[in-house]
């Protein structure tokens, strides 16, 4: 009970526009933020303007590369300083959980622009479901969440607040190890055991290590949609002494999780806009961790069965089934470029 009284007096405070959950309410891993009146190219300026007179930092944003080029899509990578603080206590693993993630894409037959988010709220109940501060976490993450939405409340068109699929309950997020029979393609591994460490040559301090690991991923080459060859790194980011965050794409990826969300949805999906999976762009970057964990330093990033259930459940247990080689795929091209020298 002190988790849901917790997470009430959060979502009370959101300036009436977020829905008051409950333990037992669905909560999206995406929220839907915003409808815009104005193009794809006006909405990220006026998005860009509110960032830059915000609390939230703003690290690096990437246009995605959606099939075919039929939608437009651009992720912002954000980090909330006041989030970092309350999380300062926290293992170096968790970082992912304070990422913040804000999407602008158009979807529709008219192309209309919408702004998401990857849900704080819901990153929180998953990485910070064992600490001794989880209701201090989840209130911190709420928190955040009012100021994304407050980013673009001054944007024209109309704020909303929706919870966007996958949606879970905040048990299901606690002890997230995947959804429904695809539980076995990620072997039933939640968050931490889902955390698998690279092999790397020792190294003297964390600091030589993310550097060692930055400069082998931009030694690749990018290759084609075709293929998971060679990692960008759309930001590094510097969360403390013990911990650096890296987040990468490629253009399979981004090819990969655009149509895999799209195949088989009906919602919002015609000749004029065939790839409705462009919505869960807020999924990305895909992590990369380097952490002292008290004991080495590691090299660490997930089972992409497991993030890929996280963000893209909804697509259906024929599209997992379908695409079963594609997590791998991924998987293996990020080890494989991480240790390019070795």
């Amino acid at each position: 009970m002190k988790k849901l009284a917790t997470f009430a007096a959060v979502v009370l405070g959101s300036l009436g526009l977020a829905p008051l959950l409950h333990a037992d309410d669905n909560i999206g891993i995406f929220e839907t933020i915003h409808e815009s009146s104005v193009s794809f190219s006006a909405t990220n300026t006026a998005l860009e303007q509110a960032l830059a007179e915000s609390g939230l930092q703003l690290h690096a944003s990437h246009v995605v590369r959606v099939p075919d080029d039929l939608h437009q899509g651009k992720v912002y990578v954000l980090t909330s300083p006041d989030y970092i603080e309350a999380a300062a206590a926290e293992s170096p693993r968790t970082i992912s959980a304070q990422i913040l993630r804000v999407a602008v894409f158009t979807s529709g037959d008219e192309q209309r622009t919408y702004v998401n988010m990857a849900n704080p709220v819901a990153h929180a109940m998953v990485y910070y479901a064992d600490s001794a501060s989880y209701d201090a976490l989840v209130a911190a993450a709420g928190k955040v969440a009012d100021s994304m939405r407050q980013l673009v409340a001054d944007v024209p068109g109309r704020s909303i607040s929706r919870q966007a699929e996958p949606v879970r309950t905040e048990n299901h997020y606690n002890k997230f190890k995947g959804d429904g029979p695809a539980r076995m393609m990620a072997k039933f591994r939640t968050w931490e055991k889902s955390q698998l460490a690279i092999e790397m040559s020792k190294v003297d301090t964390l600091a030589a290590l993310a550097d060692h690991v930055a400069a082998n991923l931009q030694g690749g080459t990018i290759a084609s949609a075709d293929e998971a060859e060679g990692w960008e790194i759309v930001t590094r980011i510097q969360f403390r002494d013990d911990a650096v965050y890296f987040g990468l794409t490629n253009p399979f990826i981004e090819d990969k999780m655009v149509r895999i969300n799209s195949r088989f949805r009906s919602d919002a999906k015609s000749d004029k806009s065939p790839y409705p999976g462009v919505d869960h762009i807020a999924a990305l970057p895909t992590d990369l961790l380097v952490v002292d964990d008290g004991y080495e330093n590691l090299v660490l990033h997930y089972g992409q069965m497991w993030r890929m259930q996280l963000y893209f459940w909804d697509s259906g247990y024929r599209a997992f089934t379908a695409n079963v080689g594609v997590p791998s795929t991924i998987f293996n091209s990020i080890e494989e470029a991480v240790q390019a020298d070795q």
